[in-house]
């Protein structure tokens, strides 16, 4: 289970963390302490990726330029926050009907040991068929969650029945890949909708 209150102390400290599991090294650091949507001046957050999709295709953050990114790390194991925040997106996406055409959910693995294509695939079907799953080697990850400033720290364990202590913020990035805002990932779907509908609202295209 995430332990909520260290999580939130590392993201409120931007403590860096090592940790190490199943013969994976990890490193993160926790960079917004956010906990509902904010404009945010640190656009340091986010950066280039290379990733594997649950199709077997290569994708970048190039692929979905134009589109509103709803940026969600976690894994497949995850007791608790990972499925509450992938539901809330799924309930969000809904509600806003149209305009979830204008977003595009991507859903990037912590634990790429045991989240597989085929995992992934799944996974984030049972949810919304919208969500993209995403993968990759464990040095490809720990890039992209450092870039991101995700907080992860897996629990040793000797075996595969282990669990990955994270933030759960979901980063929502603009057409441009450029940060804007944080919604906690408890937040439910009505919340997000309307939050994300806000965002859309004040973006330039959504004037023309």
């Amino acid at each position: 289970m995430t332990s909520r209150p260290f999580v939130a102390l590392c993201a409120a400290t931007g403590l860096l963390v090592l940790g190490s599991a199943a013969g994976v090294t990890w490193l993160a650091m926790s960079r917004s302490g956010a906990s509902a949507a904010s404009a945010s001046p640190m656009t340091a957050i986010g950066g280039p990726f290379r990733l594997i999709a649950t199709d077997g295709s290569t994708v970048s953050d190039q692929t979905y330029r134009g589109k509103w990114l709803l940026v969600y790390f976690g894994y497949t194991f995850c007791p608790d926050a990972c499925p509450t925040a992938l539901g809330n997106i799924g309930d969000a996406l809904r509600r806003l009907g149209r305009l979830a055409r204008r977003v595009q959910p991507l859903f990037i693995t912590i634990d790429p040991h045991r989240d597989t294509r085929k995992v992934m695939a799944a996974y984030v079907k049972a949810f919304d068929p919208r969500i993209v799953g995403l993968t990759g080697s464990a040095t490809e990850i720990t890039i992209v969650a450092r870039e991101y400033g995700v907080y992860v720290a897996p629990k040793r364990s000797s075996g595969e029945d282990y669990l990955v202590d994270h933030s759960s913020f979901v980063y929502v990035m603009n057409p441009e890949g450029r940060f804007v805002a944080t919604l906690a990932g408890s937040a439910s779907g009505a919340e997000m909708a309307a939050q994300i509908e806000t965002l859309l609202s004040k973006a330039p295209e959504a004037r023309r």
